[in-house]
């Protein structure tokens, strides 16, 4: 897949802006707080239908202006799709096609993306939080119905930890909580299962990477929960039989204390966990293998390439992970932003200047 063109009127620091891109690489270069990155976020808002820098999207829209509108069109092997999103105080509001999009899980599948930047390289060396993201980004594009499984754990768990820390003291509670943990534990599994099924096909792509860029070393990935299982009813029969055994635990924090909101993944370069000894240089490397490697799922599991963003990361690697960056660029739609293009190959397909808000 491939986006055609993309429009942006009053977003961020751009009045409005047109750009028509090419297949393969294209390059936007700019100095600094030139709007080179906000670009590449619209693009990431209509593939995944929030931006990857902010929660409020009210920051979206340009200073002094109400609303922002975000629009492109994305051309795929067997038909065209047009995306626009108009933003507000009030929220969003999403067409596709031309059609109003009721919910948010109807973007999925129709523009994928694959995001690269300084902030990705979180997902080796910071919190936990970082890496159910990179996951729950990635499966919700290949599937709504993890898209919607996820939407729905999030609002039971919300629902139960309000249960447990303002009514806690209710006679019922135990009979009230017993109801939501069986919603819960059902949906936690849903996640749970099919996390393992993504890192299972994702390990070993990147592994291929890395041992690629690092020539020797081997790069393992383990999902780790507090629960087990083979299949989601085991799962969700483990998870439920966890809530039993921490409900006094759950009733005293005032929240749930297990589940796939908890979980996380465990990143090993030669039988060491990279998130505690990793040095710097390899942290990066393991973080460009596991994103880069997506590529290739994508392909596998929609038969459409998705677009590869790629934003300010040249100055962060060397020369060697820089090459094998670029390479990964044949083939796929790539949108890379700096300050200046100076890999001698591949030659851009298009390259474009962004300066104060504007695109040349």
């Amino acid at each position: 897949m491939k986006i055609s063109s993309l429009y942006v009127r009053n977003y961020r620091n751009y009045t409005s802006a047109f750009v028509e891109f090419g297949d393969g690489l294209n390059v936007l270069e700019g100095p600094n707080a030139s709007g080179k990155t906000n670009i590449l976020e619209a693009v990431y808002l209509l593939g995944v239908g929030k931006s990857a820098r902010t929660s409020q999207e009210k920051e979206l829209v340009r200073i002094g202006e109400e609303k922002a509108y975000v629009k492109a069109v994305i051309q795929k092997k067997f038909r065209r799709h047009t995306i626009e999103m108009q933003i507000e105080q009030g929220g969003k509001k999403i067409l596709i096609d031309g059609i109003p999009a009721l919910r948010a899980a109807q973007l999925v599948g129709i523009l994928n993306v694959v995001l690269f930047s300084p902030d990705e390289m979180k997902i080796v060396k910071e919190s936990p939080a970082e890496r159910r993201k990179f996951m729950d980004i990635g499966i919700s594009q290949q599937s709504g119905q993890y898209f919607r499984t996820l939407v729905r754990y999030n609002k039971i768990l919300k629902q139960k930890n309000k249960l447990l820390k303002e009514d806690v003291k209710n006679p019922d509670i135990d009979g009230m909580l017993d109801v939501w943990d069986m919603q819960l534990a059902e949906a936690s599994a849903r996640l749970i299962y099919m996390r393992k099924a993504f890192l299972k096909e994702l390990e070993p792509v990147a592994a291929g990477l890395h041992a690629e860029i690092t020539g020797k070393e081997v790069l393992r990935l383990w999902y780790e929960s507090d629960v087990d299982g083979e299949s989601i009813r085991e799962i969700t029969a483990n998870q439920l039989e966890r809530y039993r055994s921490d409900r006094e635990k759950e009733k005293e924090a005032g929240y749930t204390q297990s589940g796939a909101h908890r979980d996380d993944v465990l990143i090993e370069i030669n039988g060491n966990d990279a998130r505690k000894i990793a040095s710097q240089g390899q942290q990066r490397t393991a973080a460009l293998s596991i994103i880069l490697a997506q590529l290739d799922i994508f392909k596998k599991q929609t038969g459409e390439t998705p677009v590869l963003l790629l934003d300010d990361v040249l100055s962060e690697l060397d020369e060697a992970r820089c090459r094998k960056l670029i390479e990964k660029t044949q083939g796929v739609q790539t949108l890379l932003t700096c300050t200046e293009y100076t890999v001698k190959n591949p030659i851009p397909k298009k390259t474009f200047r962004i300066e104060n808000g504007s695109v040349k």
